[in-house]
């Protein structure tokens, strides 16, 4: 697995497993399945009600802690740093471990500040690894930035072939910032496994188009959490670091 090294000079994989609507038993057969397949960044969340069974699925794994990375985000019933501070041991409890890889707030929110003031808190305490934000702008950012003592490490958007966000993701690079795609196949926003230009270099390649589509955003630097119910397809969206895509090919993907 490749990895980016962040800002704080923590490693996360470049490749993760996001868990969005993946709930209950079937949701615990499917973790299970993505950490079997050799996923190790496995990104849940309060408000997805799923951080229970995340845990559960790491531990029946038997993965060493150390060798998985685990993701939460707070979200608006957690703004303010007395509601951050409760809800981080919260989700610590409901995931079973004493540690969270990476923790983040999920969208600008007026009292962020306060938020971000516990997250940094428990970095220093020891039971939280990396901190950042997800579906920021850098206006949002830039307001979060004047009162911050850690500079996010990661801010998690939605990015995918037809809304990359490489502008974004330069101005985050500039503040020492990665940025992450959540939602690379549009959420089944767009028929991105039928679009014609990934089909043709999907060819070319002896790939899929979801492999084009997820390796031209490596190829750009961001990190994705893809998310399938089928092995097959988790097996799939994993295998994209063994092949590059040409400079044509990545202009040609970059016009959608």
């Amino acid at each position: 697995m490749d990895h980016i090294t962040l800002n704080d000079g923590n490693r996360m994989p470049m490749v993760g497993f996001g868990t969005w609507n993946v709930r209950g038993e079937s949701g615990l057969r499917i973790i299970m399945d993505a950490l079997d397949v050799g996923y190790r960044l496995i990104d849940p969340a309060r408000m997805y009600g799923n951080e229970e069974i995340v845990g559960e699925a790491l531990r029946r794994s038997g993965i060493r802690r150390d060798e998985g990375f685990i993701t939460t985000k707070l979200d608006s019933p957690c703004a303010g740093y007395g509601k951050a501070k409760y809800a981080i041991s919260d989700s610590l409890r409901r995931l079973g471990t004493d540690r969270v890889d990476l923790l983040l707030i999920h969208e600008p929110y007026p009292d962020s500040a306060g938020m971000y003031r516990a997250m940094e808190e428990v970095v220093s305490e020891g039971t939280v690894g990396s901190i950042g934000v997800s579906n920021f702008t850098i206006e949002s950012i830039d307001r979060l930035l004047p009162d911050a003592g850690i500079v996010p490490a990661v801010d998690q958007v939605e990015s995918h072939v037809y809304r990359p966000q490489l502008e974004l993701k330069d101005g985050l690079s500039r503040r020492g910032i990665t940025m992450q795609s959540w939602g690379p196949f549009t959420e089944g926003a767009r028929d991105i496994f039928s679009e014609p230009v990934l089909v043709r270099i999907a060819e070319d390649h002896g790939r899929t188009p979801a492999q084009v589509a997820l390796r031209y955003l490596v190829q750009n630097g961001i990190p994705v959490i893809p998310k399938s119910s089928k092995r097959g397809r988790m097996e799939e969206n994993l295998d994209i670091l063994d092949f590059s895509l040409s400079d044509a090919e990545m202009a040609a993907v970059e016009k959608l």
